[in-house]
Protein backbone atom coordinates (compact mmCIF):
# COMPACT_ATOMS: atom_id res chain seq x y z
CA UNK A 1 0.00 0.00 0.00
CA UNK A 2 3.05 2.50 0.77
CA UNK A 3 4.29 1.61 -2.62
CA UNK A 4 1.19 2.38 -4.42
CA UNK A 5 0.53 5.81 -2.41
CA UNK A 6 3.85 6.81 -3.31
CA UNK A 7 3.10 5.94 -7.07
CA UNK A 8 0.36 7.67 -7.05
CA UNK A 9 2.02 11.25 -5.49
CA UNK A 10 4.81 10.99 -8.04
CA UNK A 11 1.93 9.93 -10.95
CA UNK A 12 0.01 13.10 -9.78
CA UNK A 13 3.23 15.55 -9.84
CA UNK A 14 4.38 14.17 -13.74
CA UNK A 15 0.58 14.34 -14.54
CA UNK A 16 0.41 17.82 -13.83
CA UNK A 17 3.14 19.01 -15.99
CA UNK A 18 2.32 16.60 -18.53
CA UNK A 19 -1.08 18.18 -18.86
CA UNK A 20 0.31 21.85 -18.44
CA UNK A 21 2.49 21.30 -21.62
CA UNK A 22 -0.55 19.22 -23.51
CA UNK A 23 -2.87 22.50 -23.03
CA UNK A 24 -0.71 24.56 -25.52
CA UNK A 25 -0.51 21.99 -28.09
CA UNK A 26 -4.37 21.68 -28.06
CA UNK A 27 -5.07 24.98 -27.94
CA UNK A 28 -3.30 25.85 -31.22
CA UNK A 29 -4.29 22.78 -32.80
CA UNK A 30 -8.07 23.66 -31.44
CA UNK A 31 -7.55 27.27 -33.29
CA UNK A 32 -5.22 27.00 -36.97
CA UNK A 33 -5.96 22.90 -36.86
CA UNK A 34 -2.02 22.68 -37.21
CA UNK A 35 0.93 20.92 -34.25
CA UNK A 36 3.23 23.35 -32.79
CA UNK A 37 6.01 21.08 -32.71
CA UNK A 38 7.91 24.34 -31.45
CA UNK A 39 5.63 24.32 -28.51
CA UNK A 40 8.00 21.94 -26.13
CA UNK A 41 11.26 24.19 -27.18
CA UNK A 42 8.94 26.90 -25.29
CA UNK A 43 9.25 24.94 -22.08
CA UNK A 44 12.64 24.67 -21.95
CA UNK A 45 13.18 28.10 -22.58
CA UNK A 46 10.71 28.60 -19.40
CA UNK A 47 12.84 26.17 -17.56
CA UNK A 48 16.42 28.13 -18.73
CA UNK A 49 15.07 31.89 -17.67
CA UNK A 50 13.76 30.57 -14.61
CA UNK A 51 17.18 29.24 -14.05
CA UNK A 52 18.65 32.70 -15.38
CA UNK A 53 16.33 35.13 -13.42
CA UNK A 54 17.40 32.69 -10.25
CA UNK A 55 20.59 33.06 -9.76
CA UNK A 56 20.37 37.10 -11.06
CA UNK A 57 17.77 37.78 -8.28
CA UNK A 58 19.30 35.65 -4.97
CA UNK A 59 22.51 37.39 -5.00
CA UNK A 60 20.39 40.91 -5.01
CA UNK A 61 18.42 39.34 -1.89
CA UNK A 62 22.50 38.54 -0.40
CA UNK A 63 21.36 35.10 -1.19
CA UNK A 64 23.90 32.10 -2.29
CA UNK A 65 22.13 30.54 -5.25
CA UNK A 66 24.30 27.29 -4.94
CA UNK A 67 23.86 26.81 -0.98
CA UNK A 68 20.57 24.93 -0.94
CA UNK A 69 20.61 25.08 2.89
CA UNK A 70 19.31 28.90 2.83
CA UNK A 71 16.50 28.52 0.92
CA UNK A 72 14.99 32.01 -0.52
CA UNK A 73 10.99 33.33 0.65
CA UNK A 74 8.61 31.68 -1.30
CA UNK A 75 7.81 34.57 -2.92
CA UNK A 76 10.76 34.70 -5.03
CA UNK A 77 9.68 31.36 -6.66
CA UNK A 78 6.55 33.06 -7.34
CA UNK A 79 8.32 36.02 -9.21
CA UNK A 80 10.68 33.93 -10.80
CA UNK A 81 7.48 31.96 -12.24
CA UNK A 82 5.74 35.00 -12.83
CA UNK A 83 8.31 36.33 -15.12
CA UNK A 84 9.16 33.16 -16.91
CA UNK A 85 5.20 32.94 -17.98
CA UNK A 86 5.86 36.72 -19.15
CA UNK A 87 9.06 36.55 -21.01
CA UNK A 88 7.70 33.14 -22.80
CA UNK A 89 4.07 34.49 -23.79
CA UNK A 90 5.85 37.19 -25.50
CA UNK A 91 8.38 34.90 -27.25
CA UNK A 92 5.51 32.98 -28.12
CA UNK A 93 3.37 36.13 -29.50
CA UNK A 94 6.76 36.83 -31.40
CA UNK A 95 7.11 33.00 -32.85
CA UNK A 96 3.37 33.58 -33.93
CA UNK A 97 3.59 37.12 -35.52
CA UNK A 98 6.54 36.41 -37.28
CA UNK A 99 6.63 32.69 -38.14
CA UNK A 100 2.87 31.36 -38.74
CA UNK A 101 0.76 34.17 -39.44
CA UNK A 102 2.40 34.39 -42.90
CA UNK A 103 1.73 30.95 -43.63
CA UNK A 104 -2.54 31.58 -42.27
CA UNK A 105 -3.71 30.38 -45.71
CA UNK A 106 -0.84 28.26 -46.78
CA UNK A 107 -0.41 24.40 -47.17
CA UNK A 108 -0.59 22.66 -43.78
CA UNK A 109 2.44 20.74 -44.97
CA UNK A 110 4.40 24.75 -45.48
CA UNK A 111 3.44 25.47 -41.53
CA UNK A 112 4.45 21.58 -40.34
CA UNK A 113 8.04 22.21 -41.66
CA UNK A 114 7.76 25.90 -40.62
CA UNK A 115 7.44 24.43 -36.88
CA UNK A 116 10.02 21.89 -37.13
CA UNK A 117 12.32 25.11 -38.30
CA UNK A 118 11.25 27.19 -35.39
CA UNK A 119 11.89 23.95 -32.79
CA UNK A 120 15.79 23.32 -34.70
CA UNK A 121 16.31 27.46 -34.28
CA UNK A 122 15.40 27.77 -30.75
CA UNK A 123 17.22 24.61 -29.59
CA UNK A 124 20.39 26.19 -31.36
CA UNK A 125 20.35 29.78 -30.27
CA UNK A 126 19.84 28.55 -26.81
CA UNK A 127 22.77 26.47 -27.07
CA UNK A 128 24.99 29.63 -27.73
CA UNK A 129 27.20 30.81 -25.27
CA UNK A 130 26.15 33.85 -24.78
CA UNK A 131 22.45 32.97 -24.73
CA UNK A 132 21.90 29.66 -22.22
CA UNK A 133 24.84 27.27 -23.17
CA UNK A 134 25.58 23.63 -23.94
CA UNK A 135 26.68 23.02 -20.48
CA UNK A 136 23.50 21.67 -17.91
CA UNK A 137 23.69 23.73 -14.94
CA UNK A 138 22.31 23.34 -11.24
CA UNK A 139 18.80 24.76 -10.83
CA UNK A 140 19.00 27.15 -6.99
CA UNK A 141 16.59 25.80 -4.69
CA UNK A 142 13.66 28.09 -4.49
CA UNK A 143 11.58 26.05 -2.52
CA UNK A 144 13.04 23.51 0.17
CA UNK A 145 11.83 20.24 -0.81
CA UNK A 146 10.91 19.54 3.26
CA UNK A 147 8.20 16.74 4.34
CA UNK A 148 4.76 17.96 4.23
CA UNK A 149 2.63 14.92 5.01
CA UNK A 150 3.37 11.65 6.40
CA UNK A 151 1.59 8.64 6.14
CA UNK A 152 2.51 5.46 7.84
CA UNK A 153 1.03 1.94 6.99
CA UNK A 154 1.38 -1.06 8.33
CA UNK A 155 1.07 -4.74 7.21
CA UNK A 156 1.77 -7.20 10.66
CA UNK A 157 5.20 -6.73 12.24
CA UNK A 158 6.77 -4.62 8.55
CA UNK A 159 6.11 -0.68 8.66
CA UNK A 160 6.44 1.51 5.66
CA UNK A 161 6.60 5.17 5.58
CA UNK A 162 5.36 7.28 2.70
CA UNK A 163 6.75 11.14 2.59
CA UNK A 164 4.99 13.62 0.56
CA UNK A 165 7.18 16.45 -0.27
CA UNK A 166 6.70 19.86 -0.80
CA UNK A 167 7.84 20.11 -3.99
CA UNK A 168 5.39 17.39 -5.30
CA UNK A 169 2.20 19.68 -3.32
CA UNK A 170 3.34 22.77 -4.84
CA UNK A 171 3.62 21.40 -8.54
CA UNK A 172 0.22 19.84 -8.39
CA UNK A 173 -1.38 22.81 -6.69
CA UNK A 174 0.43 25.13 -8.94
CA UNK A 175 -0.97 23.33 -12.16
CA UNK A 176 -4.32 22.37 -10.80
CA UNK A 177 -4.63 26.61 -10.26
CA UNK A 178 -3.52 27.57 -13.72
CA UNK A 179 -6.15 24.87 -15.12
CA UNK A 180 -8.94 26.02 -13.66
CA UNK A 181 -8.36 29.25 -14.54
CA UNK A 182 -7.76 28.29 -17.80
CA UNK A 183 -11.04 26.52 -17.55
CA UNK A 184 -12.57 29.78 -16.65
CA UNK A 185 -11.09 31.61 -19.36
CA UNK A 186 -12.22 29.90 -22.31
CA UNK A 187 -15.74 28.28 -21.00
CA UNK A 188 -16.75 31.61 -18.94
CA UNK A 189 -15.58 34.56 -20.22
CA UNK A 190 -16.34 36.40 -23.89
CA UNK A 191 -12.39 35.85 -24.86
CA UNK A 192 -13.28 31.84 -24.31
CA UNK A 193 -16.03 32.41 -26.25
CA UNK A 194 -14.65 34.16 -28.77
CA UNK A 195 -11.65 31.55 -28.94
CA UNK A 196 -14.37 29.00 -29.38
CA UNK A 197 -15.52 30.89 -32.55
CA UNK A 198 -12.58 30.81 -34.32
CA UNK A 199 -11.86 27.45 -33.36
CA UNK A 200 -15.49 26.40 -34.85
CA UNK A 201 -14.79 28.73 -38.28
CA UNK A 202 -12.18 31.72 -38.55
CA UNK A 203 -14.51 33.34 -41.27
CA UNK A 204 -17.92 33.20 -39.97
CA UNK A 205 -16.44 34.20 -36.54
CA UNK A 206 -14.98 36.94 -38.42
CA UNK A 207 -17.56 37.95 -40.05
CA UNK A 208 -19.34 38.16 -36.52
CA UNK A 209 -16.81 40.86 -35.44
CA UNK A 210 -14.46 38.85 -33.58
CA UNK A 211 -10.97 39.89 -34.05
CA UNK A 212 -9.49 36.19 -35.11
CA UNK A 213 -5.60 37.75 -35.24
CA UNK A 214 -5.50 38.91 -31.73
CA UNK A 215 -7.12 35.79 -30.49
CA UNK A 216 -5.16 33.62 -32.24
CA UNK A 217 -1.94 36.00 -30.59
CA UNK A 218 -3.59 35.71 -27.78
CA UNK A 219 -3.85 31.69 -27.96
CA UNK A 220 -0.17 31.74 -28.14
CA UNK A 221 0.60 33.98 -25.68
CA UNK A 222 -1.19 31.45 -23.20
CA UNK A 223 0.11 28.36 -24.56
CA UNK A 224 3.66 29.54 -24.20
CA UNK A 225 2.50 30.79 -20.26
CA UNK A 226 1.39 27.61 -19.61
CA UNK A 227 4.85 25.80 -21.07
CA UNK A 228 7.14 28.95 -19.01
CA UNK A 229 5.43 27.12 -15.71
CA UNK A 230 5.67 23.69 -16.65
CA UNK A 231 9.59 24.74 -17.20
CA UNK A 232 9.42 26.61 -13.72
CA UNK A 233 7.99 23.53 -12.26
CA UNK A 234 10.07 20.10 -14.19
CA UNK A 235 13.62 22.47 -12.85
CA UNK A 236 12.17 22.36 -9.44
CA UNK A 237 11.81 18.48 -9.39
CA UNK A 238 14.70 18.11 -11.53
CA UNK A 239 17.47 20.70 -10.26
CA UNK A 240 19.69 19.88 -13.25
CA UNK A 241 19.11 21.89 -16.15
CA UNK A 242 20.07 20.27 -19.38
CA UNK A 243 21.30 21.47 -22.58
CA UNK A 244 18.63 23.38 -24.91
CA UNK A 245 18.82 20.48 -27.19
CA UNK A 246 19.05 17.42 -25.02
CA UNK A 247 16.82 14.66 -25.71
CA UNK A 248 15.11 14.98 -22.04
CA UNK A 249 13.48 17.73 -23.61
CA UNK A 250 12.71 16.16 -26.94
CA UNK A 251 10.74 13.60 -24.79
CA UNK A 252 8.86 15.56 -22.57
CA UNK A 253 7.33 17.39 -25.51
CA UNK A 254 6.84 13.63 -27.38
CA UNK A 255 4.64 12.75 -24.05
CA UNK A 256 2.70 15.73 -23.45
CA UNK A 257 2.42 15.89 -27.27
CA UNK A 258 1.03 12.13 -26.90
CA UNK A 259 -1.41 13.30 -23.94
CA UNK A 260 -2.61 15.65 -26.37
CA UNK A 261 -4.09 13.10 -28.74
CA UNK A 262 -5.20 10.41 -25.92
CA UNK A 263 -7.58 12.90 -24.76
CA UNK A 264 -8.80 14.39 -27.91
CA UNK A 265 -6.66 16.85 -29.80
CA UNK A 266 -8.08 20.13 -29.91
CA UNK A 267 -9.90 19.45 -26.58
CA UNK A 268 -9.03 21.54 -22.95
CA UNK A 269 -10.13 19.11 -20.87
CA UNK A 270 -8.96 16.24 -22.50
CA UNK A 271 -5.58 17.27 -22.79
CA UNK A 272 -5.75 17.48 -18.96
CA UNK A 273 -6.85 13.94 -19.14
CA UNK A 274 -4.46 12.95 -21.16
CA UNK A 275 -1.00 14.18 -19.42
CA UNK A 276 -3.07 12.35 -16.14
CA UNK A 277 -3.78 9.11 -17.93
CA UNK A 278 -0.21 8.59 -19.75
CA UNK A 279 1.56 9.65 -16.13
CA UNK A 280 -0.44 6.89 -14.37
CA UNK A 281 0.82 4.48 -16.89
CA UNK A 282 4.15 5.50 -17.23
CA UNK A 283 4.70 5.53 -12.76
CA UNK A 284 2.79 2.08 -12.07
CA UNK A 285 4.25 0.17 -15.01
CA UNK A 286 7.79 1.22 -14.45
CA UNK A 287 6.97 0.08 -10.70
CA UNK A 288 5.03 -2.75 -11.72
CA UNK A 289 6.33 -4.14 -14.45
CA UNK A 290 9.68 -2.58 -15.23
CA UNK A 291 11.50 0.90 -15.15
CA UNK A 292 13.54 0.39 -18.39
CA UNK A 293 10.13 0.44 -20.70
CA UNK A 294 8.12 2.96 -19.44
CA UNK A 295 8.19 5.58 -22.09
CA UNK A 296 7.60 2.12 -24.32
CA UNK A 297 4.21 2.11 -21.82
CA UNK A 298 3.16 5.65 -22.75
CA UNK A 299 3.74 5.06 -26.43
CA UNK A 300 1.94 1.65 -26.82
CA UNK A 301 -1.27 3.27 -24.87
CA UNK A 302 -1.04 5.47 -27.73
CA UNK A 303 -1.05 2.99 -30.53
CA UNK A 304 -3.88 1.20 -28.86
CA UNK A 305 -6.10 4.12 -28.09
CA UNK A 306 -5.68 5.44 -31.90
CA UNK A 307 -6.79 1.60 -32.90
CA UNK A 308 -9.88 1.84 -30.50
CA UNK A 309 -10.77 5.60 -30.30
CA UNK A 310 -9.00 7.45 -33.11
CA UNK A 311 -10.33 11.04 -31.90
CA UNK A 312 -9.09 10.33 -28.37
CA UNK A 313 -10.79 10.03 -25.13
CA UNK A 314 -13.22 12.84 -24.88
CA UNK A 315 -12.16 14.16 -28.90
CA UNK A 316 -15.53 14.26 -31.19
CA UNK A 317 -14.71 13.79 -35.02
CA UNK A 318 -15.07 16.58 -37.47
CA UNK A 319 -17.87 16.45 -39.47
CA UNK A 320 -17.32 18.52 -42.74
CA UNK A 321 -20.48 19.30 -45.20
CA UNK A 322 -19.51 18.04 -48.74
Amino acid sequence: MADFVQTLMTALAIGSLYALIALGYTMVYGILKFINFAHSDIVVLGSWISYSLAIKILPVLGLNPHNPETPPPLWVGAVVLLLSMVICGLIGFVIERLAYKPLRRAARLNVLITAIGVSLLLQNVGQLTFVFGSSPQKMPSLIQDRELIRLAFSSGENAQVVVVGLVDVMIFVTSAVLMLVLEYLVFRTKLGTAMRAVSYNPDSASLMGVPVDRVVSFTFVLGSALAAAAGFLFVLKYPTVQQPAHFIWVLLGLKAFVAAVIGGIGNVRGAVLGGFVIAFVEQFGAFYISPNYKDVYVFALLIMILLVRPTGLLGSPLQEKV
